[in-house]
């Protein structure tokens, strides 16, 4: 028994010290100035539901759930229940503005024990934009907006692995066609991405009760460079790299406690430095990131001004726990960390959750490591959803 546990601990021990390497040194002297990766549609990467949200964004391996299309569309197929429905809203960076949000649609439906398709809708407002002349006129207004749309074949290999395939459609559409002097209009941005994963979980026994180890690997967002005028210079979407693992352990009939962590990085390349910034041709550190989509995948393990050590900085990671009682009601708590040069994000999440039949609802709240002052503060995630067996009732699992 003894062993089994040491086991499992030291895997989650060796699993958190890899992703926490690039974070030890917080000398930014060391490696220069902030540097961090530049992607256009970054809200692809924003938490959207609240049940990851409020765990630390954990996802890769935590249990199959609704919302499973953002973190790892390989765990539908482990799913219990036919088919279920999800609405997320995130009121986003209130302490800035008030009418930014993202609101996010999903679904998936079990084509018979091993094949499951889905499908989500992820919808960023960005508010009401005002446009001026030279001289502060009001000229028009613009309420922009972001979206994509995907779908996802997914199918259990085997009792233990599974995996799957997606394909995406983005949509940015920031100005609305606003013209501006000597400048070419704007136009929404648009590309197309894919993405594949897969997700292995096997049952343990500690002290004659039942445990679950799981693994998942998901590279999404494999995408067309994005641009919004025939002049401007193409940029990568947020290509990310997750990697993640989970230790389900059953104290009893009724209790349940769940620990997770995940690895992100993104596989786009980094910023190098130039002599002259206005030189781009005069690179003193790092590579060229003017290169094709997976030749940017391919140099972004490499190719950071800083060497090994940036690179290791290019891994944020999330740590989170949950513990459910009879499946019906849960709490959670975890913690999201990215190097101060690569971003600086770093925050604690809480939340709760409660399932009635089909009906099940939760509720997350980020809480900034640096203090209310973060634009990251009071951000609150409800997510509302739907699980229906074979026969059309309640769900058996959370």
């Amino acid at each position: 028994m003894i062993k089994k546990i040491f086991s499992v601990l030291l895997f989650f021990l060796v699993l958190n010290n890899v992703v926490v390497l690039g974070q030890f040194n917080d000398d930014v002297s060391l490696l220069g100035s902030p540097n961090a990766l530049r992607v256009a549609v970054p809200f692809l990467m924003i938490a959207p539901d609240s049940r990851a949200g409020s765990m630390g964004d954990v996802g890769a391996a935590s249990e199959p759930d609704i919302n499973s299309q953002h973190w790892n569309p390989s765990k539908y197929a482990f799913s219990e229940d036919e088919w279920g429905l999800s609405l997320s809203y995130t009121p986003w960076l209130r302490n800035l503005i008030n009418d930014i949000n993202l609101t996010y649609l999903v679904g998936y439906y079990k084509l018979d024990e091993q094949q499951v398709v889905s499908a989500s809708l992820l919808y960023f407002s960005l508010g009401q934009i005002h446009f001026t002349n030279k001289i502060g006129e009001s000229t028009s207004t613009h309420n922009a907006n972001e979206f994509a749309f995907d779908m996802a074949y997914s199918r259990k290999f085997s009792e233990k692995i599974g995996g799957s395939v997606g394909f995406k459609f983005i949509h940015s559409d920031l100005t609305g066609g606003f013209v501006q002097a000597s400048q070419p209009a704007g136009k929404p941005g648009q590309s197309f991405a894919a993405s594949i994963s897969t997700y292995y979980e096997t049952p343990l026994e500690i002290d004659r009760k039942e445990a679950e180890l799981a693994f998942g690997l998901h590279i999404s967002n494999i995408g067309t460079k994005l641009s919004y005028n025939d002049d401007a210079t193409k940029d990568f979407i947020p290509t990310n790299l997750r990697l993640g693992g989970r230790f389900t352990f059953n104290m009893d009939e009724y209790n349940q406690i769940s620990l997770m962590v995940d690895g992100n990085k993104l596989l786009v390349p980094t910023p190098p430095r130039y002599d002259d910034p206005d030189n781009i041709n005069l690179i003193t550190a790092g590579m060229d990131p003017d290169v094709s989509v997976i030749t940017g995948m391919l140099q972004s393990f490499y190719d950071a001004p800083g060497g090994y050590k940036e690179e290791l900085r290019e891994i944020s990671y999330g740590v989170g726990v949950e513990y459910s009682y009879s499946g019906q009601f849960a709490v959670r708590g975890g913690y999201f960390d990215e190097h101060m040069t690569k971003g600086n994000r770093k925050y604690f999440s809480i939340g709760a959750g409660v399932k009635y039949n089909v009906f099940k609802l939760d509720f997350a709240y980020l809480i900034p490591r640096a203090g209310q002052a973060n634009p990251l503060a009071n951000t609150v995630r409800f997510t509302l959803g739907f699980d229906f067996d074979k026969s059309g009732g309640r769900s058996r699992k959370r």
